[in-house]
């Protein structure tokens, strides 16, 4: 579908989705562009602080009835919707490319795809049992009361209301891995999509009202202005807030949330060391970290980032790097061989950058890229890898969140390991090494929510979720189910 198209696709100028109804936002709208071309894509409702706390009113209101629907039509409705979103994968994919900045395939696959599988899953998800049967314990008489046998349950009963604050680098995948175990779990939600790519936020809405769900259930409230997501944290209506984003901006809504014991599940920040040890397969290690480079143009906080290697082939891993960097093409997302698109904003472009000449000064090399690719118009950052680092440098500390590799050689298993966990991160790191006694050793001594041995893929049911500064709590699979629900003791005399 070509950019004459998109307003057509779109139409937009969205409303925000509040109890049910579309609702002009009060502060007007706000451009939402195209990275690749800086076109605008279509324009975002700007809500006021009293919107977004009517929202979750809304919420409120609906959690008592919701919260009571057997699991059955919980599951009727999250598989109906997901239907919805098939069925319109197309121009869904299509926004959320323009939107976004990300190739077709990543939008096709991993944005639209990994969404409407997530609500399938959640539909699954809500028929699993919440009641767990404890072994009878029997107690002995005394302040307590009579000698006798005690039963007991521990249920797993939702939270209530949810305000949900996404990422921009996925705007079907994180919304629906937070909005669809929320759903099943009984909560209702309050939705507050990143403010640079909210308008796929939109269509995951108007397939869920189409599907059925009752109103209130589920509210979008999006906004430019930081007041917005800060009325959605703060709202005396809300239970608990699930974000994704930086460290820093999760901070801030954990001190919030803090105030008033509200529940958090905070996906933050990563730094993600990749060990290549000396016996690794040097071109299956390069795959893997190039997708720091190929992937979303690197606006992902799993990417393999630092690279940790064996000092005796650091030399071969970095020509290696330097190759596969040097053969991506850089370009127009909407073409069949283009691998990396652009970034998300010009000010993203610049933060990126601004690294890597950070980098330059620390004494870093630039071995590839550092340089902005010549285009006429699109945010573009091209695949950089720096060599001649050491993890004290502010480009091996902090998350850059772009196309940057930086490499750190190490001489022995525990200066590998101390180098990797030497870091406030701890989400994803990765090993690479022909002894798979050793990767597992190593793997079970990294601080680290996950880690990959010899390979970037993810199981969909493990357990995700960050160590130090990446985090708080667990979704994905059954965990997320367990993240968005409380739980309970039910006694009784045997």
């Amino acid at each position: 579908m070509s950019q004459s198209q998109l307003p057509q696709l779109s139409g937009y100028e969205r409303k925000l989705f509040i109890g049910g109804e579309w609702v002009e936002p009060d502060g007007g709208h706000y451009p939402v562009l195209d990275p690749a071309t800086e076109e605008v894509v279509g324009l975002a409702p700007e809500a006021s602080r009293e919107q977004v706390y009517r929202a979750a009113a809304a919420a409120r209101e609906a959690f008592a009835s919701w919260s009571r629907t057997r699991p059955e039509e919980r599951a009727a409705i999250l598989d109906r919707a997901a239907d919805l979103m098939q069925r319109d994968f197309a121009p869904n994919a299509e926004l959320a490319r323009a939107e976004t900045g990300a190739t077709t395939a990543t939008a096709r696959g991993m944005q639209v795809g990994v969404g409407v599988s997530r609500f399938r899953r959640y539909a699954k998800g809500a028929l699993e049992p919440v009641e767990e049967a404890l072994v009878p314990q029997i107690n002995e008489a005394g302040p307590m009361g009579r000698a006798g046998v005690f039963g007991a349950l521990a249920v797993r009963q939702p939270v209530g209301v949810v305000t949900c604050v996404t990422s921009y680098n996925n705007p079907w995948a994180n919304p629906a891995g937070k909005v669809a175990p929320a759903l099943a779990m009984g909560n209702t939600v309050v939705v507050k999509p990143a403010p640079q790519d909210p308008l796929s936020v939109f269509k995951m809405a108007e397939a869920l009202a189409e599907a059925g769900v009752p109103r209130g259930v589920v509210n979008v409230v999006t906004g430019s202005a930081p007041a917005v997501g800060e009325a959605a944290v703060d709202s005396p209506d809300v239970d608990m807030v699930s974000f994704t984003g930086s460290t820093a901006v999760g901070q801030r809504i954990a001190e919030v949330c803090g105030r008033d014991m509200k529940r958090q599940l905070m996906e933050l920040g990563g730094k993600g060391a990749a060990l290549v040890f000396d016996d690794a397969d040097l071109d299956s290690a390069v795959m893997g970290i190039g997708t720091t480079f190929a992937f979303y143009s690197g606006q992902i906080c799993t990417a393999p980032t630092r690279v940790l290697v064996q000092r005796a082939v650091q030399d071969q891993l970095i020509e290696k790097l330097k190759g596969y960097a040097g053969f991506l093409k850089v370009g127009d997302p909407t073409a069949r061989d283009t691998v990396v698109g652009p970034v998300i904003s010009a000010a993203h472009r610049d933060r990126i950058e601004s690294y890597v000449e950070l980098g330059r000064k620390e004494g870093a090399t630039v071995v590839a890229g550092g340089e902005r690719p010549a285009r006429d118009r699109g945010f573009y950052v091209a695949p950089t890898l720096l060599a001649d680092c050491t993890n004290d440098m502010r480009v091996a500390r902090e998350e850059i969140f772009g196309p940057v590799v930086v490499v750190i050689p190490f001489d022995d298993e525990e200066e590998g390991i101390a180098l990797a966990n030497d870091s406030e991160y701890g989400l994803l790191d990765y090993v690479w090494s022909g002894d798979v006694a050793r990767a597992f050793r190593v793997a079970r001594r990294l601080r680290a929510g996950g880690v990959g041995v010899n390979t970037i893929g993810r199981n969909m049911e493990a357990p995700f979720g960050g160590f130090k500064k990446s985090g708080v709590g667990r979704d994905v699979g059954s965990y997320a189910l367990h993240a968005y629900s409380e739980l309970q003791s039910i006694v009784w005399p045997g």
